[in-house]
């Protein structure tokens, strides 16, 4: 071939790819940490403030039997990236830390990686919680993400420094502490460290300028995939001066009004680029409230337990659709989960999901056309997986069989009023299953007498055995165990360590210049 026929090919190869792609829908995933299926004003919280939130639910649709993939953040956020269930992905048991050896396998394929290969522009902003490792291999930028800029794990998982305005340590009114033999919270920026340690009252406008400058920088350019993870509202809060002592809820509240904020700027950055009509946005939580800082640890509403439990306040989450024009608005009980978002992000976009078996069903016939869900099951995996007893519960329909029961493993008081929530709660096993209605009774109070219930049984373990005959389960990536090198520091091989690790004033201003050539 000529190289002026070869210059023709390629640019009628340029245009057929990334001209069709301008056309595609943006994407954002919007969420938050440890909120509660009770904490938001839509879902009935009294005294919480979230007016923009609340601007987004009566704009889209609300779900209100929306599941996370399990009750504590890296297996969620695993299933969230990839459409399956944790252990198939090896992020189990519990959570990665930041001296971890492991994290999310680089054989997975997130959403970031499907949709690059479909010309999107991808983004991630804020708490990753799928490893960092040795060199950063594991961070956002090496599983598809464009950009990154954030603290890669929860902020209790450092020493404490300053949560609030003007110099107000974090303090818990019970006294649990963050970790204080980590290093000092990190925020990346892609693969540099930035600030270290990460100033909490300021985190959110960080967060902000980053995210609004990413969509700034694509929007009418490039299709792109925004990734928002929310710090807010996990322990220890934090906020700002703007927020804090400014509602009703206490650091709780003011944590969950600046989170609001947040996702306002996001919605109105949208609208100012005109390309509100063409983004589909997904607001949910990665699991239930932490019930072991009580009143400062979100609030499952009528739910039962929280984080930790597989009983639904710690896996049902709050969770809206946004699409003008697109996605119907109202409310709807057909069932859906974090793991359906990766499916649905793939019919709408038109993007390759890759080889790997996918437990997400596509929500589109709920989000789009006002029929029932596609989903009928739902499988429980608890926060500390054994392969020798596999998922707690199963859902089908409305009924709800635990086959295990636990607490919630340190993270629910011992003193809690309800046992089964507790830290202390031993597993259980229930043979016939503790069988629940959830349209009749969402709190998981009233056992129904399995015999009456035969055919609803039946239908169980029908979707039992469905599910067992595809699952295969993947080497442990939180038990390969951790070494404190791994650790994220910006003075590499200084001394004292962890305490050592810290950054200049100057490079903790580097997030200010978010510019399009980072992306």
């Amino acid at each position: 071939m000529s190289p002026y026929l070869s210059l023709i090919f390629s640019v009628f190869l340029y245009l057929r790819v990334y001209g069709a792609a301008v056309n595609k829908p943006n994407i954002i995933i919007l969420f938050a940490d440890d909120l509660g299926y009770g904490d938001l004003q839509i879902y009935g919280h009294p005294t919480s403030s979230t007016p923009n939130l609340n601007s987004m639910a009566s704009e889209g649709l609300v779900l209100t039997q929306f599941y996370s993939a399990n009750p504590v953040c890296s297996p969620s956020r695993a299933a969230l990236m990839t459409g399956r269930y944790p252990p198939r992905t090896g992020i189990w048991p519990g959570v990665l830390n930041p001296n971890s050896i492991g994290g999310l396998p680089h054989n997975e394929t997130t959403i970031a990686e499907a949709l690059k290969t479909a010309g999107y522009k991808t983004g991630m902003v804020g708490k990753w919680h799928l490893g960092v490792g040795e060199n950063g291999t594991y961070l956002p930028t090496n599983h598809g993400f464009d950009y990154y800029l954030g603290i890669p794990y929860s902020n209790d998982e450092c020493p404490c420094t300053i949560c609030y305005y003007p110099n107000a340590p974090c303090n818990s009114p019970l006294k649990i502490p963050c970790n204080p033999s980590f290093v000092s919270c990190p925020v990346f920026e892609n693969t540099d460290i930035i600030e270290q340690p990460a100033h909490l009252p300021t985190l959110s406008t960080k967060y902000s300028n980053a995210a609004l400058g990413f969509i700034r920088a694509n929007a009418g350019k490039n299709p792109f995939f925004l990734y928002m993870a929310f710090t807010h509202v996990h322990q220890p809060q934090f906020s700002d001066e703007d927020y804090t002592n400014t509602t009703l809820r206490g650091p709780f509240g003011d944590a969950l009004a600046e989170l609001d904020n947040e996702v306002g700027l996001i919605m109105s950055t949208l609208k100012d680029t005109q390309v509100d009509d063409n983004t589909f946005v997904f607001f949910a939580s990665d699991n239930g409230p932490s019930l072991r800082v009580q009143q400062q640890g979100g609030n499952a509403g009528l739910l039962r337990c929280g984080k930790g439990s597989t009983w639904d306040g710690g896996m049902r989450e709050p969770a809206i659709a946004w699409w003008p024009g697109k996605i119907r608005q109202g409310k709807t009980a057909e069932l859906a989960a974090t793991v359906d978002l990766f499916p649905t992000i793939m019919s709408i976009t038109g993007a390759k999901p890759g080889s790997a078996f996918i437990d997400g069903i596509d929500m589109s016939p709920i989000l789009f056309d006002s029929k029932p869900s596609n989903r009928e099951s739902y499988v429980y995996f608890p926060a500390i997986y054994d392969p020798n007893i596999g998922y707690h519960a199963i859902r089908w329909k409305q009924y709800k069989a635990h086959y295990y029961t636990s607490g919630g493993i340190g993270l629910c008081p011992d003193t809690y009023p309800d046992i089964v929530c507790r830290g202390n709660y031993s597993r259980r096993s229930h043979d016939p299953p503790l069988l629940y209605d959830l349209h009749q009774d969402p709190s998981e109070i009233y056992n129904l007498d399995t015999t009456r219930y035969a055919d609803v049984m039946a239908n169980i373990d029908a979707a039992r055995k469905n599910f067992e005959s595809t699952f295969e389960y993947s080497e442990s990536q939180v038990q390969r165990g951790t070494n404190e090198k791994f650790m994220p520091c910006a003075s590499p091989g200084c001394s004292p360590f962890p305490s050592c690790c810290k950054t200049s004033s100057q490079e903790s201003t580097l997030w200010t210049s978010y510019s399009s050539s980072r992306v």
